[in-house]
């Protein structure tokens, strides 16, 4: 297993220097370069002139790419336009909110997508696989931001069963410790501080897991019914050991491994597409954060954005090879 990850890890280096080429490559080809892009149309000579000085763009290509790969390394990300702090210590006050959503979204799909996934291949062509094949597809095509609204506007505003926005109520003290609401309740003793931070997550929760539900159901749904028709499950059957067994030793865990990867995949989705649900809800997290910083063409921020959700992808991956070879021993020795 130490061997597998080290494995990983080192295959991890040249997917993230090859990532930061390409982000180098892009910075350098802005229209007019980084320093009108952050200056504006506007701008004159020598405004860009003492931009590039400062940025240091007027030192030799080789140079510039040493100095940013420094920079990455050192996780000195620049500093934000918007708001004159550094963007390393922007994404770590507002990512915990994004992860927070983020992960109850995923666990939502998961413990719903999983075993509707599974009945529905168990029962093929009766009303529940009609039923959750006709829903996932209706989960894909619904754009999130449309059922963030519409989640809004039914349960919060018409019915008043969730609050409408934010992360906590207002008037709420609640002590801050690592950024995660419903983390700091359970470790302060603020119970009262966790179920709010929960109740506030329903509802963007359920939005953002709309696309990841629907896929785990459909890839859930194929994969058993593949292994359903193995020889196998069908031996297994025919020697008269309990269903029990049969579905989590032999059916389940070998349908799993895509589905897996699906996961992993949908996570590193949810990390970096979370800026439509959190606009409408008025989350807080990077995802506001990252389009406020598009409307300002805030560039050190995008930049510290993709090599950020690039490390992030890049952990997930890590973390579903290790599930893989856990699920199936076999893939420890490939």
């Amino acid at each position: 297993m130490l061997r597998l990850v080290a494995r990983r890890l080192l295959q991890l280096i040249p997917t993230l220097l090859g990532l930061s080429v390409l982000l180098f490559v892009w910075l350098n080809r802005l229209p007019g370069g980084p320093a009108s892009a952050i200056l504006g149309e506007r701008a004159t000579e020598a405004e860009i002139t003492r931009i590039n000085r400062l940025l240091g763009l007027d030192q030799p290509l080789y140079v510039q790419y040493w100095r940013f790969l420094k920079r990455i390394a050192e996780l000195d990300l620049g500093t934000s336009v918007q708001t004159g702090q550094p963007v390393w210590d922007e994404f770590t006050l507002r990512f915990p909110a994004t992860v927070e959503l983020s992960v109850m979204a995923m666990l939502f799909a998961v413990v719903v997508g999983v075993p509707l996934g599974y009945l529905a291949a168990k029962r093929r062509g009766g009303w529940l696989d009609v039923s959750a094949v006709s829903g996932s597809l209706v989960g894909i095509c619904i754009p999130v931001f449309f059922l963030a609204l519409l989640l809004k506007q039914v349960f919060a505003v018409h019915l008043g069963w969730f609050p409408s926005y934010g992360r906590l109520s207002t008037g709420l003290n609640a002590t801050e410790v690592t950024g995660f609401a419903t983390l700091d309740g359970i470790l302060t003793g603020e119970f009262d501080a966790t179920w709010d931070a929960l109740v506030h997550l329903v509802l963007p929760a359920m939005a953002l897991a709309s696309i990841p539900l629907a896929v785990i159901v459909r890839m859930t749904r194929a994969s058993v019914l593949e292994v359903l028709g193995e020889d196998y499950v069908r031996t297994a059957e025919s020697k008269g050991l309990h269903p029990r067994v049969v579905r989590g030793r032999h059916v389940l865990r070998n349908a799993m491994l895509p589905v897996v990867t699906a996961v992993g995949l949908l996570t590193g989705s949810l990390l970096s597409g979370a800026v439509l649900t959190e606009s409408v809800f008025s989350f807080g997290g990077i995802g506001s954060f990252i389009r406020d910083a598009i409307d300002d063409r805030d560039y050190p921020v995008l930049v510290g954005f993709i090599m950020f959700i690039a490390m992030t992808y890049v952990l997930i991956n890590l973390l579903v090879d290790l599930a893989y070879s856990l699920i199936d021993p076999r893939v420890r020795v490939h």
